[in-house]
């Protein structure tokens, strides 16, 4: 049986990916895979991910230059969850969201509000062109 087999894919062929730091463990992103982000991401090394809003495929970076390296591909136990390790490259520290910060998780629920608690480390107008 091939390993891309063994996974329970949803109904649009997708399957959720949690993308964690390999160095501090911090969760970075939560993203969409398909088959062909999957079976590029084992093959490049590199995470390739399944842009639900763009309807393709999007290597993470390609924009931004914030790639990452990735050193492990886990299965949960139920087959229908990805687990990244990676290196965020392109700063230091990595940034992996979008509005410039090191984690998407950037938000905690204080007095009622979800609240940023971490920093922007780079200004996307300056990432993104």
């Amino acid at each position: 049986m091939n390993w891309l087999d063994e996974i329970k894919w949803d109904a649009h062929g997708l399957v959720p990916v949690i993308t964690q730091e390999a160095s501090s463990g911090d969760v970075l992103m939560v993203a969409w895979m398909n088959r062909q982000a999957l079976e590029l991401t084992a093959q490049r090394g590199q995470a390739v991910y399944w842009s639900r809003s763009r309807s393709r495929l999007w290597h993470k970076g390609e924009e931004s230059g914030h790639v990452q390296q990735v050193h492990e591909l886990r299965l949960d136990c139920d087959g229908d969850a990805i687990l990244l390790k990676v290196t965020q490259l392109g700063h230091d520290p990595g940034i992996a969201c979008h509005t410039g910060r090191h984690s998407c998780f950037y938000s905690a629920l204080r007095d009622g509000r979800w609240q940023p608690v971490d920093p922007v480390l780079k200004d996307p107008d300056a990432i993104y062109r």
